[in-house]
């Protein structure tokens, strides 16, 4: 049976047909898909975790009971990972572990663009990349197989276009006769004491070893020769832009990128007369195989920065573009918050307030987008409360009192919450606004421990973000609603004012929110063209919904509403001082 998958589809499949018993994920594009994929099939317990380092030890332990578990997280999640992974590789697993990381070239949804077999590499731990959707299915499935014969966790590295890209998938029935998952205690193996820990290094080098020795002869590494002038060393998706730019060129093809079979590299060097590396990102196998007294060109002609395509090869290769193509000016469409998000009067009060805004990862990032302008300053998942609370450190106190760390429900929960307990116990004077939205909205809007329910699409127990807050030492924590624009301006001057840290819950769901019952639209608003002054103010906001409308006689133009993007969220009817805004009848 054949079917058109994506790779994260696919991704899903093959943990499926592994026989895989538990899955956990942060979401984060380009990953999201292969969790949302896989709660699919029934029998694997599919779970969001609050961040990437939970749910790996959540697969980490579903592994030390026997069980085969996946663990799924973009490209940054393995940074915040990184901390049980590199022991991971000293312990070894019970049933087969395998870790995806799939990279964002091009930072399409990201904040960096950074290369992640350098993990695998600097973890010493095997990694396939696959090239399609067939072999994110297959070498999926293949991870599981050498993980449990070479005791270690497996990565599987895609990327944006593997990751969403579409093609043919052949599916197969799930394995059979897999050990029954069960508790065997090995704390000689699994209790990573430096005393355990200096048995176990010498035994992850020559596990690196013999991978390097099966990877020559395995066939997810292969030679594809064609005309010898020109040999390529190549994986992941860059082998498809090689095989349609360069159709003649001879092809070493790897799946497994760590370790490199540097024999196999050696021998098809040997056949060619000119090597080249294709490869996205850093000069990964670029440095090892110049390293290996091997000559090599890579990236004096491949770029380093931003995503690889067929355009930019043939470039590099000075090749013409097969497509010629007339380049037209198109107006400018920059991202943009959501009509009635319940963000925007935030920020505007933000920016009125003339506050300094350390933020944070989500949607409500495109706060520092004008016409609202109000973020200063964005990290990593969890950073604004930690930044703010060092900000305030080097200020004097009217300085501080413009400090605030903007951060969303689900991020908060994923690295916020020992930010704000440092915050708490040494007492930085500053005010914190947790925008709860009720849902996970940048990725897709995911449930997460706040939200009430569960991947499995099960009634939980809701986290309770204020009495977390108090309970980690914050005396004074108040909910707003971000629609009452007098409500929100007045929260945040008074706790801006307080020379104690404070936090701000503002309380609207996102208006995507899938589940019924969670946000009620209004009635839209619309604009009374023999009132509206054409002051502009309304446009402040920067709601996609309002549009401005140049008068035909040169005079004064007027501002419209969208019926049919207007949520009816009421804050530009508050801004109106000259009662144009109002509720269609």
């Amino acid at each position: 049976m054949k079917e058109i998958l994506s790779g994260n589809e696919a991704i899903a499949r093959g943990a499926f047909e592994a026989g895989v018993k538990v899955a956990s994920a942060y979401p984060g594009t380009p990953s999201t898909e292969i969790l949302e994929t896989i709660v699919n099939y029934r029998d694997i317990d599919a779970s969001w975790s609050p961040n990437e380092k939970v749910a790996l030890e959540v697969a980490i332990g579903a592994s030390f009971g026997g069980g085969r578990a996946i663990a799924c997280m973009k490209h940054v999640g393995v940074n915040v990972a990184a901390d049980p992974l590199f022991t991971l590789s000293y312990t070894g697993i019970g049933g087969g572990l395998v870790l995806i990381t799939a990279d964002d070239p091009e930072m399409h949804s990201s904040q960096n663009e950074q290369d992640n077999r350098n993990y695998a590499k600097f973890a010493k731990v095997p990694m396939l990349e696959p090239a399609d959707s067939q072999e994110c299915k297959d070498f999926t499935r293949l991870a599981f197989e050498l993980s449990e014969r070479f005791d270690t966790p497996v990565m599987l590295r895609t990327t944006t276009r593997i990751s969403h890209s579409k093609s043919i998938v052949t599916l197969e029935e799930p394995v059979t006769g897999l050990p029954t998952p069960k508790l065997v205690k090995n704390a000689a193996k699994l209790v990573m004491l430096p005393g355990n820990a200096r048995v176990r290094h010498p035994l992850i080098e020559e596990r690196t070893s013999a991978l390097a020795e099966f990877g020559a002869t395995a066939p997810f590494n292969r030679l594809e020769m064609r005309d010898a002038e020109i040999g390529v060393i190549t994986a992941g998706v860059s082998y498809q832009y090689v095989r349609e730019v360069l159709p003649k060129a001879s092809v070493l093809k790897l799946g497994m990128v760590n370790p490199l079979p540097m024999g196999l590299i050696r021998e098809f060097a040997a056949k060619v007369k000119t090597l080249y590396v294709v490869e996205e990102l850093d000069p990964f196998i670029e440095e090892q195989v110049r390293a290996a007294g091997i000559a090599v060109i890579g990236k004096e002609i491949i770029p380093v920065c931003g995503e690889l395509t067929p355009s930019r090869l043939r470039k590099a290769f000075g090749l013409p573009d097969a497509v010629q193509t007339t380049i037209e000016k198109l107006p400018g469409r920059p991202p943009n918050m959501c009509p009635g998000c319940p963000h925007r009067g935030v920020f505007y009060s933000l920016k009125q307030l003339q506050a300094y805004v350390t933020g944070d990862i989500g949607c409500y990032t495109l706060g520092f987008m004008p016409p609202l302008s109000a973020m200063d300053t964005c990290v990593c998942m969890g950073a604004s409360i930690s930044t703010a609370s060092g900000i305030v450190r080097v200020l004097g106190a009217d300085e501080q009192k413009k400090v605030v760390a903007v951060i969303g429900d689900s991020t908060f929960l994923h690295t916020g919450i020992n930010s704000l307990m440092e915050m708490a116990y040494n007492q930085s004077p500053a005010t914190v606004v947790i925008l709860d939205n009720r849902i996970t909205a940048m990725t897709g809007r995911q449930d997460n421990p706040a939200s009430g329910w569960t991947l499995m699409d099960e009634p939980t127990t809701p986290l309770d973000l204020a009495q977390l807050c108090k309970a980690v030492g914050i005396r004074n924590v108040r909910v707003v609603d971000p629609f009452d624009l007098e409500q929100t301006r007045t929260a945040l001057s008074e706790e801006m004012n307080r020379p104690e840290p404070s936090v701000i819950i503002t309380n609207r769901p996102c208006v995507l929110v899938k589940r019924e019952g969670v946000f009620e639209k209004g009635l839209a608003l619309s604009v009374d063209p023999d009132h509206c002054s054409g002051c502009k103010a309304c446009l402040k906001l920067g709601c996609p919904a309002i549009e401005w409308q140049p008068a035909p006689d040169g005079k004064k133009g007027k501002a419209f509403i969208d019926p049919l993007l207007c949520n009816g969220c009421d804050v530009c009817r508050q801004l109106c001082k000259f009662d144009a805004i109002g509720r269609c009848k």
